[in-house]
């Protein structure tokens, strides 16, 4: 068994637990937090050994990824955040197991699946999920009258902490599938109006990576990003390669930067009214 705590928070996640709970048998330490489902989350949670904890944020910092670090009891010093919709591969497991954990953190890949397809082309994520719980922490950011994220961290990585910070992070190469498709829409619509609202703010904190931050801040001042993001899922990340399913995929970037741009622009016409 992986000396590596798993740490899933869940609202309402019947739909998807199960599947990713049964690609974990590999660890031995499975923690739920959970937000007060009304639905089979908890009892799917118990059915396949995790222990599950209760959340109910009270609006303030530390939000729920942050609160787990601080006040659960997590067996090992290394946690691995993994999302309900989310299923670690093999390959992933198996990569975990041979680390020598010499570094503070690891960034882990994300392949999504659209429409039911795992595609191999076009864009993916890539997120610091695995990491010393002593280490690293998730940044306190000016996001709490933002809608969107609510009571989780939202869209930016978490940082080490000022004591370590001459450790290092590296990268690992398996994948970490990530099913996109069920209920995009709405949650992007979501995510969307957050970040306009953070961009205008200049609230986002500095990615652990410095080439990464730097091309993040080209791109959030970049004209035409939904363009700029389907060009770059599309043919620079090859998504033609996955034909119909990698246009849509390349096209839902293009829709999403589009609608970010949108709430930018309304909100500094309020801004003027």
């Amino acid at each position: 068994m992986m000396k590596v705590s798993i740490l899933i928070t869940t609202l309402n996640e019947e739909a998807r637990l199960r599947r990713c709970l049964e690609a974990l048998q590999e660890f031995d330490d499975i923690i739920v937090i959970d937000s007060g489902s009304h639905d089979k989350t908890v009892e799917i949670a118990a059915q396949c050994g995790a222990w599950v904890a209760d959340f109910k944020w009270n609006g303030t910092y530390p939000k729920k990824r942050q609160y787990c670090l601080e006040n659960l009891n997590i067996k090992h010093d290394y946690v691995f955040f993994v999302d309900a919709d989310e299923i670690v591969t093999p390959a992933l497991s198996e990569e975990i197991k041979n680390l020598d954990f010499r570094a503070a953190g690891y960034f882990v890949r994300g392949q999504y699946v659209w429409n039911g397809c795992v595609l191999k082309h076009g864009m993916g994520n890539n997120k610091l999920a695995l990491f010393n719980r002593h280490k690293i922490e998730f940044p306190v950011i000016d996001d709490l009258d933002i809608e969107g994220m609510g009571e989780i961290e939202g869209h930016y990585q978490p940082v080490l902490k000022a004591v370590y910070a001459h450790e290092k992070i590296e990268q690992l190469n398996s994948a970490l599938i990530h099913d996109a498709y069920d209920g995009w829409e709405e949650r992007h619509q979501r995510y969307a109006r957050w970040e306009a609202a953070m961009i205008k703010r200049g609230a986002y904190p500095k990615d652990p990576n410095a080439v990464r931050q730097i091309l993040k801040q080209i791109f959030r001042r970049m004209p035409l990003r939904g363009v700029m993001a389907f060009c770059h899922c599309y043919f620079f990340k090859a998504g033609f390669l996955e034909g119909r399913d990698g246009f849509d995929f390349a096209r839902s970037r293009m829709r999403y930067y589009h609608m970010v741009s949108c709430f930018m622009k309304h909100a500094s016409t309020a801004n003027i009214v």
